[in-house]
């Protein structure tokens, strides 16, 4: 048994003491950037000023600015005090001085660029650290506080290097903060493992297409990412005068945009509202992130990449009817309408536009990712998570939802709420949470560059163009795992091409 008292430790930074949950060790609110507020709102992360004497870490620190309400019923619960000072991060380690330094897992969050934080429930890294990581989470600044075009702020970049993507400097600052200080948590800082969801996925796309982020983490798992094409700087830009205008400032100087509440951006309507993707063309996001991974350009690193079999779902929070998408296809595109028909033989429009869309945006992207990791010589692995808690099934009718997987990757589902008090989780749900975390704490710990396979309840083979293996974590709603040879093998093809030529457009 470990002391429980109080642990200290001395980072780069100053000393700070964490606590105890059970025999982890745990540091909640450590600072990794100086607050982006007054002048320094929509500029790169500033160093932390040292701090004297001991820092209490104990507490999360504040989320950024979001809509609260709509965090607890999509993003994974209540994000806690929102400020425009939100840059901090939480470790959670088993050993602080182990025989041989620990695998780094670094979570980013999902929320779609406008909510979430690291401190959400089905984020808490007790679980995977106990099986021997040390597993960071964090904030970034999210919606126009994380990415924000406008000439006025241009101007400063005298000598170019313009930059736009906020968000993505936060979470380089972040890594680099765990390059300076994670050995002293016991970790491995030659074996760092970003792994996110969502939006939180497709950050991690983005940084291996990011040349300041190249070197700051070794392996990606990449869950449910989404195929949107980024947003260009010239849209941006655009939209940056716009908002300015929305709020009386047609002219605006830089001065008169950082005076702006910050609470004011997130309650922007849908025209002027940030949307779920980067900015293109700054000095963080040189190209967009599809361009790189079709034209096999990005970071040399091992991925895992996945989604889920209900990813549609998250279309309700858009007010998207499928069904009427469909008739619209079918007037206006009758050969594209019939196609979908023969490709997946649905007659149900709602239930046809469900599976077009879900694998339109999400099921295409690890198929993609896994091209470009072949086309790099990287070792790559594709999964489908298809499993539904067994007494929610009926909640569940078209399969996972958008997100569904988060708790199962964390094993966390013990720390959850379901969705209806009177279905808790059963032996077999946790059972299956615990081969999901098994297989991403195995990768984060032993797969390097030269790897074939990732070892498990099912040894589970790199994906190769001749085999196209996917690892599927249940099977229609149910518990099993199994290897799928060719899986939408012909439907992805197409949807590769079709996004192809929305790149070069």
């Amino acid at each position: 048994m470990k002391n429980r008292q109080p642990l200290r430790l001395m980072t780069a930074e100053g000393e700070l003491r964490g606590g105890m949950d059970d025999d982890l060790f745990v540091f909640k609110g450590i600072p990794f950037a100086a607050a982006p507020t007054g002048a320094l709102r929509w500029r790169a992360p500033q160093p932390v000023a040292p701090w004297p004497g001991v820092r209490d870490a104990v507490t999360f620190g504040d989320a950024s600015w979001q809509n609260r309400e709509l965090c607890q019923i999509a993003g994974g619960g209540d994000p806690g005090p929102l400020s425009e000072d939100c840059l901090y991060l939480n470790v959670w380690t088993p050993d602080v001085a182990p025989s041989r330094p620990l695998p780094v897992m670094v979570w980013l969050h999902g929320g779609g660029f406008a909510m979430g934080s690291g401190a959400l429930p089905p984020y808490d890294g007790k679980r995977l650290a106990a099986r021997g990581a040390v597993v960071v989470t964090i904030n970034y600044r999210l919606g126009h506080l994380g990415f924000f075009a406008h000439p006025a702020l241009d101007a400063e970049y005298r000598n170019g290097g313009v930059v736009n993507n906020f968000a993505l400097l936060d979470q380089i600052a972040a890594l680099q903060w765990v390059q300076r200080n994670i050995p002293v948590f016991g970790g491995n800082r030659d074996n760092v493992t970003l792994f996110g969801e969502s939006s939180g996925a497709r950050s991690i796309l983005s940084l291996c297409c990011s040349p300041l982020a190249e070197g700051l983490f070794h392996k990606g798992i990449v869950q449910s990412a989404y195929g949107l094409p980024d947003r260009t700087r010239s849209a941006a830009l655009q939209q940056g005068e716009q908002i300015a205008a929305h709020f009386g400032l047609k002219d605006a100087t830089a001065e008169q945009l950082r005076a702006l509440p910050a609470h004011a951006f997130w309650s922007l309507p849908p025209p002027l509202a940030q949307g779920p993707v980067p900015i293109a063309g700054d000095a963080v996001l040189p190209q967009p992130m599809l361009t790189t991974f079709m034209t096999a350009r990005q970071h040399r690193i091992p991925l895992i990449a996945g989604s889920n079999s209900d990813e549609a779902s998250v279309l309700t929070y858009f007010n998207v009817d499928t069904a009427e998408v469909m008739r619209q296809l079918r007037a206006s595109r009758p050969l594209s309408y019939r196609l979908l028909k023969w490709l997946y033989d649905i007659h149900d429009d709602r239930l046809l536009g469900r599976a077009a869309a879900r694998d339109m945006a999400f099921s295409v992207m690890p198929w993609i990712l896994m091209r470009a990791q072949h086309n790099v010589g990287m070792p790559g692995w594709r999964y489908w998570f298809d499993y539904v808690s067994e007494r929610s099934r009926d909640l569940y009718p078209h399969g996972a939802w958008h997100g569904n997987e988060v708790p199962y990757a964390f094993n966390t589902l013990a720390a959850m709420t379901p969705g209806d008090i009177g279905r808790p989780f059963t032996e077999t749900d946790h059972l299956l949470s615990q081969r999901m975390a098994d297989y991403w704490f195995t990768f984060a710990r032993d797969v390097g560059e030269f790897s074939h396979r990732l070892e498990g309840e099912l040894s589970w083979p790199a994906w190769h163009p001749e085999e196209d293996l996917t690892l599927s974590f249940g099977e229609k709603g149910k518990n099993a795992l199994s290897l799928k040879r060719n899986f939408m093998r012909a439907r992805l093809r197409l949807f590769r091409l079709m996004m192809r030529s929305m790149v070069k457009l």
